[in-house]
């Protein structure tokens, strides 16, 4: 997934790689959770609105491309590249096109840094389409221009490309001073993670805008919260909450030290509703087909226990703290993250309440970036 970018060269913050016990491949049942609750939707909209005969009119000799964006390790994105080419199989179908079905190319995209040998080395057997792995940040073009018929991103874009400068910076009212996120933070470090997040998704946007093909679609998951919400309602939070605060208490113990926490944040942001709505309709490359709040209960999604907190949060978080503070502290700090998130049980009450999810699928129009 995306992550830290210092000046002009981009610092990665992977996932957990490998498939030990503490892998993200190990500890990403919560996002597969939601990838399965909208199934049913993405199936919808590619029955509904994927225009394959004017594809097949243009590109029949072609292979239908797809790209996942932010893919990490597995198995998660294997998962969704299935349900994308059963959906489209099965779109075929149904327009009496069988026997024109195209061979599928699926393109997995992630940093330099992510693991592509695991990815690689756990591709389904029995798959039904060509891989390719493709290295890059996705707030940048990636692929020639019209050359993807179908995009998904699932638990990235809430990754920013960069701490926002603004909260490491001394003199700045947004400096971040004893904090990791913005989570429970003054409202100009909220502003700045915001700002962030609205140039990232402009980026984001754009190159996209030239990479898919007119009538190709794409579709987003992300943690989102619903409009007039807390930003402690957001799942992302209570993760920023539980590490922010052990790393605070190793720091007055004198294990680490507070200028190092001080230069630490998570560059991870959850929008509210209306700021993607807003995105996208000042982009005007694309249309929305479906732009919904997902509730953890409308996917019937399983509520993690602590220790299943603590191992999600691991495998999202560990490899960028270890960047920045070193191995050294990480067996330690992750054996506080139990006692704090029983610590902040109020906060995970709230979250398993009314946390909600993004799903987006947008079209690609006539017009250009």
């Amino acid at each position: 997934m995306e992550g830290v970018e210092t000046n002009a060269s981009p610092k990665a913050f992977p996932m957990k790689g490998g498939d030990g016990p503490h892998s993200y491949a190990k500890n990403s049942s919560y996002q597969r959770d939601f990838i399965d609750a909208v199934k049913s939707m993405i199936d919808e909209a590619i029955a509904d609105k994927l225009d394959i005969k004017h594809f097949y009119s243009t590109t029949s000799s072609c292979p239908f491309r797809i790209a996942d964006l932010g893919c990490s390790v597995g198995p998660n994105t294997f998962i969704s590249m299935k349900n994308i080419i059963e959906a489209i199989e099965l779109k075929y179908n149904s327009e009496g096109m069988n026997s024109k079905i195209p061979e599928f190319q699926v393109f997995f995209s992630d940093h330099t840094s992510n693991d592509f040998n695991t990815l690689f080395a756990s591709v389904p057997p029995d798959r039904r389409y060509f891989t390719a792995g493709v290295p890059g940040s996705f707030y940048g073009r990636l692929f020639p221009k019209s050359s993807l018929h179908f995009a998904h991103s699932s638990y990235a874009l809430n990754w920013l490309s960069r701490v926002p400068k603004e909260v490491l910076d001394k003199d700045s009212p947004a400096w971040n001073k004893g904090k990791i996120h913005y989570g429970s933070a003054k409202n100009e470090v909220v502003e700045a993670y915001s700002a962030q997040f609205v140039r990232d998704m402009e980026s984001f946007l754009n190159a996209r805008a030239q990479e898919l093909v007119y009538g190709g679609m794409m579709t987003l998951i992300m943690p989102c919260l619903a409009n007039g919400s807390l930003i402690s309602q957001s799942f992302t939070t209570i993760i920023e909450h539980v590490i922010g605060s052990s790393l605070m208490d190793m720091a007055q113990m004198g294990l680490i030290s507070e200028d190092k926490v001080d230069s630490f944040n998570i560059p991870t942001y959850s929008p509210y509703l209306y700021e993607m709505e807003k995105l996208i309709e000042r982009n005007k490359c694309f249309s929305i087909v479906k732009l919904e709040l997902v509730a953890r209960h409308q996917g019937n999604v399983s509520i993690p226990d602590v220790q299943a907190y603590t191992m999600v949060i691991r495998a999202v978080t560990e490899e960028g703290i270890k960047q920045h503070f070193g191995s050294e502290i990480i067996e330690e700090l992750f054996d506080r993250i139990p006692r704090k998130i029983a610590e902040f049980s109020h906060l995970l009450d709230d979250i398993r309440k009314k946390a909600t999810q993004l799903f987006v699928v947008l079209k690609r129009e006539e017009s250009d970036p």
